[in-house]
């Protein structure tokens, strides 16, 4: 049986991470491929951690550390999609490349990096039209989002084998990538 190969996409919120991901699979429509989300992983809202902001000292949800996420859930499901004859699989999400137990299955680590300025607007736009107010996703970023971003999320950048411009909207990154998953799987 041939193995899975695993891919596992991590960056900040707001990177461009899904939209890659996405753009990936695409590249990718003549194998079999498994998406994994890590978002479909986060504990019921009342499970998940809180932290208090620091400068307003409000509560926010944390959403962006291990604690929030059932990473032994996605553990398995990730065990489970490399042993169901998956040509490729792909894991994204902030923390992808943070458990150790998720890392030692993926076969290609790749961040995608983006300034933190970007990545406000666009989570600016993105929230938006969920509803938010500026004063709320500002205040949440700020407070809550970028301390944990530093704290679990950028530190994995030097764990992955490629580093992506998560800003540029060049081809040439991608078009690299996927030629190199397809020599790895045929």
């Amino acid at each position: 049986m041939k193995k899975t190969y695993s891919i596992g996409i991590a960056g900040a919120s707001a990177s461009g991470k899904s939209t890659f991901s996405e753009n990936l699979k695409d590249n990718l429509s003549e194998y079999k491929v498994k998406m994994i989300h890590m978002d479909e992983y986060f504990k019921e809202k009342s499970l998940r951690p809180k932290i208090k902001g620091i400068l307003d000292e409000k509560e926010y949800v944390d959403d962006n550390c291990p604690m929030a996420l059932d990473l032994d859930k996605c553990y398995i499901d990730i065990q489970n999609a490399v042993d169901n004859n998956y040509d490729i699989l792909i894991v994204e999400g902030i923390l992808a490349l943070w458990d150790k137990k998720i890392f030692s299955l993926l076969d290609l680590k790749i961040f995608v990096d983006c300034e933190a300025d970007e990545r406000l607007s666009r989570r600016i736009k993105r929230n938006l039209s969920f509803g938010q107010t500026l004063e709320e996703i500002t205040n949440r970023y700020v407070q809550a989002v970028q301390p944990r971003q530093r704290e679990y999320v950028e530190p994995t950048k030097w764990k992955a084998d490629i580093i992506l411009n998560g800003f540029s909207k060049a081809s040439l990154g991608i078009e690299m990538i996927t030629e190199w998953i397809k020599s790895k799987v045929s």
